[in-house]
């Protein structure tokens, strides 16, 4: 995993939940923002692939945000917002193996026909006779 984090900067803001007085007065709530676009540790590939999987995450000037407001302590929540980005952008970059396609085995084929002809029988011996 690549540390990116120089690049990644934060956004404070009032938080609810618990806290009591603390909520009302401390901005605990951090957001972590990063531009894709700007970034100097990726390649051009590796932006591409990380703007095209998480395009959902980034707005349109091009910033990839997570946040988070789980504690009451604006570092750790730094902390975790900056912990979530990080795994959000390994896990885009991890590239899906092709499937290989695959024929029935010579045995699964006569077992399909074998079964085909028992139906076959089954249903010639429910007609009358004439």
């Amino acid at each position: 995993m690549r540390d990116f984090s120089t690049e990644v900067f934060f956004r404070t803001a009032r938080s609810g939940g618990k806290g009591g007085q603390n909520v009302n007065k401390v901005e605990t709530m951090a957001e972590a923002w990063w531009h894709v676009a700007n970034s100097g540790y990726f390649t051009p590939e590796e932006k591409e692939l990380i703007r095209v999987k998480l395009e959902k995450r980034i707005n349109k000037d091009g910033y990839l945000q997570t946040k988070s407001s789980e504690t009451r302590s604006q570092l750790e929540n730094k902390q975790i917002a900056l912990k979530k980005m990080q795994e959000l952008v390994e896990q885009s970059l991890i590239k899906p193996k092709k499937r290989k396609p695959t024929k029935p085995s010579k045995e699964a084929k006569e077992r399909r026909l074998e079964s085909k002809k028992k139906e076959s029988m089954k249903k010639q011996m429910r007609r009358s006779v004439d």
